[in-house]
């Protein structure tokens, strides 16, 4: 059993390919032994995380998750420890492990009782597993409501009940019927629902245990985002060693927005930093005066990576045909995803430019709206179904997609999509997104590919936000001063 922690690559298997492993590991084993195991596992975690609960409260579903939950009962029992153990269903109808499961718990002396106890040190989410397809309903409703009133400590099962295992996101409408869990512990699997959308917050801390199961006989639909260690500079580099990057947008009264993006282009590395800025009022930017301010209209993308759309306002749509077609290297934020999502013949463009990809890389970094701008339908069917929603825009475009959000998604035609698990609510201000395109331009100009530039700047972007005293506010200034510190690259 390990804890998943932020920055570490694991596999992702969704509820098909998870189903696949069962089965296979199920016709390998003797009956009922991988239930068995996941009780013992559950246990084991319960142990430790309250290894002094006065009471404990098993909430049993009618089916196999229901069947873990009374497999845990035997072995908490058997140590001692209070319980309640509640059932939902009647076990003459569950599935064959489960009713096998009942019947142990019976001959141990475990007793079921009616009504859930009125408060509990630990809560035990055994309800639904991955396979539900309906929101909680009726009695199991009103218990995981009394789990949220009245337990000190939810511990669930393969994932908080209610909460799609595929998507991250509740099986109803709403969270009212869904399991807010302060740990999770995922079997056999790790499942991409518990690292993005309201996963991430439904989930808490996620454990795993793969019940000495190997996953050979599926392959995962995605991966974690792993940290990789920064290498030393060569004391013989130059400027002219770690590329140049251009950033293109700040419109009259949005400035700040591409002045944000160059910094942060500046402190990750760039060896020079240009910044274009459609406002031509702007001449110097005062605080970071290393920033060299030319106008669009002179500069060569061919030579450069630009970063293009931050603050670009719709005077951006008139750069943007000179920009797809010969920027080196090219990420696409802000207003300049809306232009693009507004107008088919950019969309020729950029689709004609992916062509090229080997010889012209290029990243998109959308929030959910200019997602679902560009994908032609509503911010709720983006969030449905954040990883489709990713893979669906970097197939059509042939970039690579940077889905900002809890559990941001990065995803590239042909390729396991990754998601990022970490990052919180501090990067829920205005300009966090601006730093992040000019984080991802700077590895561009030095040489990374596309994938490796998106991945390593969210992971940086992420862990900054993470690293960042609780009591202070993290600006978007402060964030790009900060972009090239610690380690991480």
């Amino acid at each position: 059993m390990q804890r998943i922690h932020t920055g570490h690559g694991h596999s992702l298997h969704d509820i098909a390919s998870t189903r696949r492993i069962e089965h296979a590991a199920a016709g390998a084993l003797p009956d009922h032994a991988l239930m068995q195991r996941a009780g013992l596992a559950v246990a084991k975690l319960a142990m430790a995380l309250q290894p002094h609960a006065r009471h404990v409260w098993i909430a049993c579903g009618p089916g196999n998750n229901g069947g873990d939950g009374l497999e845990a009962a035997v072995h908490l029992h058997r140590a001692g420890f209070p319980l309640t153990v509640t059932y939902l269903g009647n076990p003459d109808d569950a599935p064959q492990d489960a009713h096998a499961a009942w019947q142990r718990a019976g001959h141990t002396g475990v007793r079921i009782s009616r009504e859930p106890p009125r408060r509990a040190d630990l809560v035990i989410d055994a309800l639904l597993g991955i396979g539900a397809t309906r929101a909680p309903q009726g009695l199991m409703a009103t218990w995981i409501d009394h789990m949220s009133r009245h337990a000190n400590r939810v511990l669930a099962i393969d994932v908080p009940s209610g909460l799609n295992a595929d998507t991250g996101m509740p099986l109803g409408a709403g969270l009212g019927a869904v399991v807010h869990a302060h740990d999770t512990l995922s079997l056999l699997t790790l499942k991409p629902g518990l690292f993005t959308g309201q996963g991430r917050d439904l989930a808490g801390t996620v454990w795993c245990d793969a019940l000495d199961v190997t996953t050979d006989s599926a392959l995962p639909v995605a991966m974690l985002n792993a940290h990789e260690m920064e290498d030393a500079r060569p004391h013989a580099s130059h400027k002219g060693s770690y590329g140049d990057v251009t950033v293109v947008g700040g419109a009259p009264g949005m400035a700040g927005a591409a002045l944000l993006a160059a910094r942060a282009a500046l402190h990750s590395g760039a060896g020079r930093v240009f910044a274009a800025l459609l406002d031509t009022s702007a001449s110097v930017d005062a605080g970071q005066p290393e920033l060299m301010m030319r106008a669009a209209s002179s500069l060569d993308y061919t030579q450069c990576a630009v970063v293009c759309g931050c603050g670009g306002g719709d005077v951006i749509r008139l750069e943007l045909p000179r920009v797809l077609s010969n920027a080196r290297q090219l990420v696409l934020d802000a207003d300049a995803l809306n232009s693009i999502a507004a107008d088919a013949q950019l969309q020729h463009l950029l689709v004609a430019r992916s062509r090229r990809a080997g010889l012209r890389p290029t990243v998109m970094t959308p929030h959910p709206l200019e997602a679902a701008r560009l994908l032609e339908c509503s911010t709720a069917d983006v969030q449905a179904n954040r990883l489709q929603a990713a893979q669906t825009l970097a197939g059509r475009f042939g970039v690579v997609v940077v889905l900002k959000g809890s559990g941001t998604v990065i995803a590239a035609p042909g390729e396991l999509p990754r998601i990022h698990h970490g990052g919180n609510a501090r990067l829920a201000t205005a300009g966090t997104g601006d730093v992040l395109a000019g984080m991802i331009g700077a590895r561009l100009a030095r040489g990374e590919t596309a994938v490796r530039a998106a991945c390593q700047a969210v992971a940086r972007h992420a862990q900054l936000a993470d690293s960042w005293p609780a009591q202070e506010v993290l600006t978007a200034s402060r964030l790009a001063q900060l972009a090239g510190s610690g380690n991480f690259r």
